[in-house]
């Protein structure tokens, strides 16, 4: 039976959530396009009627899990009341977050998989980590009533991504806790009291 147009819309947009998601969760090369499709009900040799090739797919996913995340940083920014730096930092270098790498930062779950990788899937990353600075930034300015250089957004971001990363690496549940709370005590504001939860 032929798909309809908004339903083969509507499939692609699946495939592409569900990927993001186990993408984040078991690396790029740790998914197999059966268990994408299977995940949404399809068939893998449905794939190709959608996508030239598991890379395009990646770059997609990427591109949706970055603009998942920017999207919803911008919402903790335009819903805060307090310190909207300090509720990123918390948000972001939580517990919650550390356990749910499938719909948590796709730069901290993907960029091990990316920094192997050629071609457009680091374009799209690197429009993601713009992005992303671009928030922080957004968010310094409404903290500390001043406009901060995107170099400052920048340390952030990287002091926050790679402190995930580590607290994902490890076994001891202490020393992971440990690494989130370093981080954040040396960054502006964090009360550590935030959690991560993302569509």
């Amino acid at each position: 039976m032929k798909v309809s147009r908004a339903k083969a819309e509507e499939n692609r947009r699946a495939v592409v959530k569900e990927a993001a998601k186990l993408f984040r969760e078991h690396g790029i090369d740790g998914v197999a396009l059966s268990g994408i499709m299977g995940a949404v009900g399809l068939t893998q040799g449905g794939f190709y009627k959608q996508f030239g090739s598991k890379d395009d797919l990646a770059v997609e996913a990427c591109e949706q899990a970055m603009a998942a995340n920017i999207d919803t940083l911008n919402s903790l920014i335009n819903s805060s009341n307090g310190d909207v730096m300090a509720a990123i930092i918390d948000r972001y270098l939580s517990p919650e977050h550390r356990n749910n790498p499938a719909v948590g930062c796709a730069i901290a779950a993907l960029v091990a998989d990316v920094a192997r990788r050629e071609g457009p899937i680091r374009q799209s990353f690197e429009n993601g980590i713009r992005g992303y600075s671009e928030v922080i930034e957004k968010a310094l300015s409404r903290s500390q009533g001043e406009t901060q250089n995107d170099m400052n957004a920048l340390a952030i971001l990287s002091m926050m991504v790679g402190a995930l990363m580590l607290s994902r690496a490890v076994e001891d549940e202490n020393l992971s806790r440990r690494i989130l709370e370093a981080a954040a005590d040396a960054l502006p504001g964090s009360s550590k009291t935030a959690a991560f939860t993302e569509q």
